[in-house]
């Protein structure tokens, strides 16, 4: 983990960041005060989220909560679906599009077809909405939903990557964090996210040191770890990371996320003849877009070049219409979360043990919901 270093830049705009940082610090004080109203709710409600501005591995956590808990409870997932052209609250449906839900809603429903994922900019509204439905739902995950403060989660797990360490950083616009970094200590759960895969004790121990956790508070480190590649589309021959390695095939990586540097850490892994287009993050692709890609590829010349993207690009990239060549050699690489420390056990029981206790048909919880007041 490296220290941030204080530029001129970051010099210039702290004044700004007082400022910014004195609006956000009287929201928070009117919440504390009740000033501004707060929803509870009868069912166990988790709430993933984080600090900083870019990615610290929201979708991947929502997925590993996903996958651990929609065997044994009625699933939801809500989210304001960032960049979405609707504005009202929605379902999400086998094939809806990222335009109208959002591209991790879109991707949550087509790798958990049977849970629900709904998207509404009033998250308390949209909870009160999925509790109307004819099915019952059990439990409720929140994402990007840290600064939402209109809920009260039941658990509240914050993320922070491993390379942004919010001690390091500056509040908007001189660095990077939508709340002091003091705002961890509302925190049930931390994650310290894309951890590199072999963390020494010592460094476990320094980060554990800096935040200064509280008595109430759980921490653990995380990784990202890479699938196999495949299609965006479906196409005739489906070709593995061997098949490029063999050919020796370049690889353009083509995305539109915060921090691509791990992505092409692994497209390293494949092919040492790397070219890349990046766009900014959830950039919707348009057919200047595709010219722009097909032109790169004229460039490279290689009809063999493995076209790699992210999943949450996949989902965007599936609703243009790209040229024949493009669709199908264009290939994404769905990734999954990696408990470090042998810590996964622990947090799952922890998450298990809250939902199971908070079930509306439990009869040691069986309050009305507390409605914003």
């Amino acid at each position: 983990m490296r220290r941030r270093k204080t530029t001129f830049a970051n010099i210039l705009l702290f004044p700004f960041s007082l400022l910014y940082g004195a609006g956000v610090g009287i929201r928070n004080q009117f919440f504390e005060w009740g000033f501004l109203p707060v929803a509870e709710f009868r069912l166990p409600v988790i709430s993933v989220g984080n600090i900083t501005v870019g990615g610290t591995g929201k979708t991947p956590h929502i997925e590993y909560l996903a996958e651990l808990l929609k065997e044994e409870f009625s699933l939801a997932t809500l989210s304001r679906g960032y960049k979405r052209k609707t504005r009202h609250f929605m379902i999400a449906g086998a094939s809806s599009p990222a335009s109208q839900v959002g591209d991790e809603p879109r991707q949550l429903k087509q790798k958990f077809p049977d849970i629900t994922v709904a998207v509404d900019r009033k998250r308390a509204s949209g909870i009160r909405k999925l509790l109307q439905l004819e099915e019952q739902i059990d439990v409720v995950l929140l994402d990007d939903a840290f600064q939402h403060r209109y809920v009260k989660p039941g658990k509240s797990i914050l993320l922070i990557d491993y390379h942004r360490p919010v001690t390091e950083d500056f509040l908007l616009p001189a660095g990077r964090l939508r709340e002091p970094a003091a705002a961890r200590h509302r925190a049930d759960i931390i994650l310290i996210t894309k951890s590199p895969g072999r963390l020494k004790p010592i460094e476990m121990r320094n980060m554990v040191k800096r935040l200064g956790l509280g008595f109430h508070q759980n921490l653990y480190f995380t990784s990202i770890a890479y699938d196999g590649i495949k299609p965006v589309f479906e196409i005739s021959e489906v070709r593995n990371e061997q098949f490029f390695k063999e050919k020796k095939a370049p690889v353009l990586l083509l995305t539109g996320i915060a921090n691509p540097r791990p992505l092409r850490t692994f497209a390293r892994r494949i092919s040492t003849r790397l070219h890349e287009i990046r766009f900014p993050d959830h950039h919707r692709y348009n057919a200047r877009d595709i010219d722009k890609i097909s032109a790169r590829l004229d460039e490279i010349n290689d009809p063999d070049t493995l076209v790699l993207t992210t999943e949450k690009d996949a989902m965007r990239l599936q609703e243009t219409d790209l040229p024949e060549r493009l669709k199908n050699n264009i290939y994404y690489v769905p990734i999954r979360v990696v408990f470090l420390n042998n810590d996964q056990d622990e947090f799952n029981q922890i998450i298990r043990n809250y939902v199971r206790s908070n079930k509306r048909n439990n009869i040691l919880h069986q309050e009305p919901d507390k409605p914003a007041t």
